[in-house]
């Protein structure tokens, strides 16, 4: 019975291509395969649609996989497009947004630190970025592999070229020199103790030492340092000294050096149908520090496909550098290559593809064609020399670090198989949302929802609540407000989804931070969105005087329960309690001190940072500002008497 359903299903499918092949072009584009439910099983490209699509009518050729996908395709969409490079950049776009289950999926997309030299500024500051670049803004340098190594190397650059980091709010407020001042860590400029033009000199230091001067900035600071000695100024020989130390810092954290400009060096290693892939961050000749990924793939898929998808999927929407030095031969090389040098590619995507209703449309309206590209972008697979032996030391870690991924999968899955079983489930859960509040005396009240699941904690799933409807102090309404707005979106999100089947992003487990009076009030928001089948709700209480280790659990269909302080169970669900509390606390203090930190003067139209700095320097606190009569107002430099007049009413009439 079973044989002939798949039969039928085959047909169905094939059916499906042959219509849709019909009226196919020769034409370089998109295709979509959807099944009966709208679900997007896979995105691929073509040179020509026409014969790629054809080839799935050859299925016994196929491997299983896409028999399978075959079997289940009863929709196609498609997308022509000017070049298959733009429909290689296309592709990759749709596969990162919809993650169809037969592509190869880069899993974590995390967006990497950059370290920002602003010139918005006439005394900027060097800064830690994330997210979308703006040239006007300034110059930036990375990507960096981790936060950390971002914040270690703004440290270093402050005490080697003494450039500012404070907030351009302590900025305007200081009539003193600050502690970095007088440790030789800063010049002042928020005094006045160094000018516009001697600290632009020292930007200048430090964006030439990122853009790979180093050795020229370091022999200068070494002829200052000797001549400052000559003179026998030793006080500055040794400030010197101490910022050259600082410089050479750096190189010292480099893992691995290689004189290759900028470059990213991209390992793959598999083993047992799982891959890893590591990408090591150079930039003028410098390690930024690396990273691992764990691709979704099928286990024959070969190496050098699933190394072309990550490359695809990785550099959508950032440049890459000029060079990529890659661990596998790729067959789609040229095709990368020219997708990767066109210019601003993916903001050029984003303006001929319109995304709307849950599909791409081709903006016809906009013009395709591509300017030639002003940085090219070379892959090459080195096979001898001090390439090879770097190409190997990164598949090495790439080796390590699928070794160890897979050992911490097997503990977390030996955990969620317990987790099943303590709660009655059916199969392990793939997604465990946890809530907790935060608040102090009812001000600042924010919720907070961190994910869990076989990955681990899902970091980038993480989601915070500012809390407005719920009375102060009251726990339970604030969770009842942060439930609602989850699970509002949830469905709303579905509905776009045009019943796609279960949303990605729905939990198996909710998990709360209280007790039966806690899990009642989300009970109640479950009840009201008819909800209460599709998850399983527990709430997880502290026991008497908090003690770890005597937590109740409150669930559907069972009195509280209690589990041995040494179950291993119970440690995992306390770690994610805490994970939870840990996440709703950091938010409240970003939030109340970010509250602390602003001015009333913020709120004055007209105000900007040059007569928000006079009104301080002038009366020595927003408070006295906010005292003064028109006629003090008028006598600060820059207020004029309608602005005094302004800001005279802002106070008084709040």
């Amino acid at each position: 019975m079973e044989r002939k359903s798949n039969s039928i299903s085959l047909d169905a499918g094939l059916k499906t291509i042959a219509d849709a092949v019909k009226s196919l072009s020769h034409k370089p584009g998109v295709y979509r395969m959807i099944s009966s439910n709208g679900e997007v099983l896979y995105v691929g490209k073509a040179k020509s649609l026409k014969k790629r699509v054809s080839s799935y009518l050859n299925y016994t050729k196929l491997p299983a996989r896409l028999q399978n996908m075959i079997m289940q395709t009863r929709n196609m969409e498609f997308i022509t497009t000017h070049t298959e490079a733009e429909a290689l950049l296309l592709e990759s776009n749709l596969i990162k947004k919809l993650k169809p289950r037969y592509n190869i999926l880069l899993r974590d997309d995390k967006s990497f630190p950059y370290i920002l030299i602003r010139k918005d500024h006439d005394f900027p500051q060097i800064l830690k970025h994330r997210g979308a670049k703006t040239a006007d803004k300034g110059s930036y340098f990375g990507p960096f592999a981790s936060a950390g190594d971002v914040n270690r190397t703004i440290s270093i650059l402050q005490r080697a070229f003494l450039l500012r980091n404070c907030s351009d709010h302590y900025f305007l407020q200081r009539q003193r020199p600050c502690l970095q001042y007088h440790i030789k860590r800063c010049t002042a400029p928020c005094v006045g103790l160094v000018s516009r033009q001697d600290y632009a000199k020292q930007v200048k230091g430090a964006s030439d030492f990122m853009s790979g001067k180093s050795r020229d900035i370091q022999e200068q600071m070494t002829k200052l340092m000797l001549q400052a000695s000559k003179n026998m100024d030793y006080e500055t020989a040794a400030s010197y000294r101490d910022r050259i130390r600082a410089l050479a810092s750096i190189h010292s954290h480099q893992d691995i050096n290689i004189d290759i400009g900028d470059a990213d060096i991209i390992g793959l290693y598999s083993e047992g149908g799982k891959s890893c892939i590591q990408v090591f961050f150079f930039r003028s000749g410098k390690n930024f520090g690396n990273y691992a990924y764990f691709p979704r793939h099928d286990p024959e898929e070969k190496a050098e496909n699933i190394l072309s998808a990550f490359i695809a999927q990785f550099y959508e929407g950032k440049s890459a550098p000029a060079q990529l030095i890659v661990s596998h031969d790729l067959p789609d090389k040229l095709l990368l290559e020219e997708a990767l040098s066109s210019e601003k590619s993916s903001e050029k995507l984003s303006e001929n593809f319109i995304y709307e209703n849950g599909k791409y449309n081709q903006d016809h309206n906009s013009g395709t064609n591509r300017k030639a590209a002003q940085n090219k972008v070379v892959i090459t697979h080195p096979i001898r020399g001090k390439r090879k032996r770097i190409i190997e030391f990164v598949c090495n870690n790439a080796a390590d670090a699928l070794r160890r991924h897979a050992s911490s999968n097997l503990a977390q899955e030996k955990l969620l198989r317990g987790v099943a079983e303590l709660f009655g489930m059916d199969e392990l859960p793939q997604r465990i949302e946890v809530y907790d509040n935060s608040h102090i005396s009812g001000t600042n009240m924010v919720g907070a929802m961190i994910v869990a699941g076989p990955e681990g904690f899902q970091k980038n799933a993480y989601r915070t609540f500012n809390i407005k409807q719920a009375a102060a102090a009251d726990d339970y309404g604030m969770m009842r407000e942060v439930l609602s707005r989850r699970f509002k979106s949830a469905i709303k999100e579905q509905d776009k989804e045009q019943d796609r089947g279960e949303c990605q992003n729905w939990p198996d487990i909710l998990l709360i931070d209280g007790g039966q009076g806690q899990y009642n009030a989300c009970m109640e928001v479950l009840e009201e969105f008819g909800i209460t089948d599709r998850l399983l709700l527990v709430a997880i209480a502290k026991g008497v005087d908090r003690n770890a280790g005597r937590e109740k659990f409150f669930m559907k269909g069972r009195e509280p329960f209690q589990l041995p302080p040494d179950d291993p169970v119970l440690h995992y669900l306390q770690r994610l309690r805490d994970e939870a509390h840990r996440f709703a606390i950091g938010t409240h203090r970003a939030r109340r001190n970010k509250q602390i930190t602003r001015s009333p003067l913020d709120e004055i139209s007209g105000i900007g940072a040059k007569r928000k700095k006079a009104l301080l320097m002038h009366f020595g606190s927003a408070k006295a500002v906010s005292a003064a009569a028109i006629e003090d107002l008028e006598k600060v430099e820059g207020i004029s008497k309608s602005v005094a007049k302004k800001i005279y009413s802002f106070f008084h009439e709040q």
